[in-house]
């Protein structure tokens, strides 16, 4: 079977090593229109059992990523500037930063024989000799956008605005802050993940990005705004750059998975809100699935292509229900800071997905459950929405 991957992305890399190291006869090829040292963002976190599902398929793979995983079981929420801090079960999430997580892929692909070339964008897939194309590139999916009909796209926009930057500042432990600052509602979300960076997401509604002026500043205005509002997290540091563009998130989805010999995985077939923080985990669990179909029917493309819809589909569907409960949940985010106590303020947003309840914040997280229990959070007046 030869397979092409457009998109050298974790998915696609780790696509790649899964079926060299199951079927060496396989040929692969990897198209990447970036350069290979190149990456735009920060860090990456990958939770404790995200990384045993991958463990299962690749304990090579996930052992070198753990040594340069930073690890930490904590996480705090902000809000009423009252930080409300609870531990995580296990050993918690995992974050590294996203160059060493290709650098690991890459290295992994290379001794298997995986051939990748880089700075090459693709414009007729048509043209491809291959059995199988497997668009894994991404939200902005060159492979999707050149057959949308055929795949049924659908996309919308959500309201809030947001970009990613860095800061060279190892913040101790990961944290949400929602903040009001002069008639504005504002979020930031930062973790640590490495011992001198850490990734830093910052976050508004739209009636803010109008209030403030925003549509008309210079990049370099947004972000010392943001700068001014989180000075007391920041400490005097200032945000990195790269590639920090501002957005609103698109929402994609695709009726259908596979199109002849073309698949979608990842953000490409459905994009999960960074909100969930698993984009990463549920592409990468998409190419497992697919790997898992085609090393089935190593002869039989339609085959391993109803076997990765009919085995994946129904999981996928949970991952996204809870990625479109959470950022439909952050679209009213000003609704949800004028609750009048911060604990009941968490427990909204723990329970936000509706994937956990107070039942299960009670068996996970029992120090916090009674840290809310004393802040008048009971979790039945609590689940009504505002």
């Amino acid at each position: 079977m030869k397979v092409t991957i457009i998109g050298g992305g974790p998915s696609g890399l780790f696509l790649a090593i899964l079926l060299k190291e199951r079927l060496s006869q396989v040929e692969i090829d990897v198209f990447e229109q970036n350069p290979e040292n190149a990456t735009f963002g920060f860090g990456v976190v990958l939770a404790d059992t995200g990384l045993a599902n991958l463990r299962s398929a690749s304990p090579t793979v996930v052992d070198r990523l753990a040594t340069v995983m930073r690890f930490n079981d904590q996480h705090a929420i902000v809000c009423h500037e009252q930080p409300i801090v609870m531990k995580k079960p296990g050993a918690g999430g995992g974050a590294i930063p996203r160059i060493s997580l290709l650098s690991v892929l890459q290295q992994r692909a290379c001794e298997l024989g995986v051939h990748v070339t880089y700075n090459q964008r693709i414009a007729d897939f048509d043209a491809i000799d291959a059995d199988l194309i497997v668009g894994a590139d991404g939200i902005n999916s060159q492979l999707r956008t050149a057959n949308e009909a055929g795949f049924g796209t659908t996309r919308r926009t959500l309201t809030n605005h947001f970009a990613w930057f860095g800061v060279e500042k190892p913040f101790p432990s990961p944290a949400l802050v929602f903040r009001k600052h002069e008639g504005g509602y504002f979020v930031a979300h930062y973790y640590p993940y490495s011992d001198s960076m850490s990734t830093f997401v910052a976050e508004c509604d739209h009636q803010t990005w109008l209030d403030f002026g925003m549509e008309d500043m210079s990049a370099e205005a947004r972000q010392a705004l943001f700068e001014r509002v989180f000075a007391p997290e920041l400490d005097g540091y200032a945000l990195v750059s790269n590639n920090s563009a501002w957005r609103q998130f698109p929402v994609i989805l695709n009726a259908k998975w596979h199109v002849g010999r073309q698949v979608l995985i990842g953000d490409a077939l459905t994009s999960a809100h960074f909100s969930i923080g698993s984009g990463t985990r549920i592409a990468m669990e998409d190419a497992m699935a697919l790997a898992d179909a085609i090393v089935a029917h190593p002869a039989d493309v339609p085959a391993a292509l109803r076997q990765y819809e009919a085995v994946r589909k129904p999981e996928k569907a949970k991952l996204i229900s809870a990625s479109e409960a959470s950022y439909n949940w952050y679209e009213h985010i000003r609704e949800w800071m004028e609750l009048p106590t911060p604990h009941e303020f968490v427990f909204r947003f723990m329970t936000r997905t509706g994937r956990v309840d107070a039942g299960r914040l009670r068996a996970q997280f029992p120090a916090l459950m009674a840290e809310l229990a004393a802040g008048g959070v009971t979790g039945g007046a609590a689940l009504e929405q505002p």
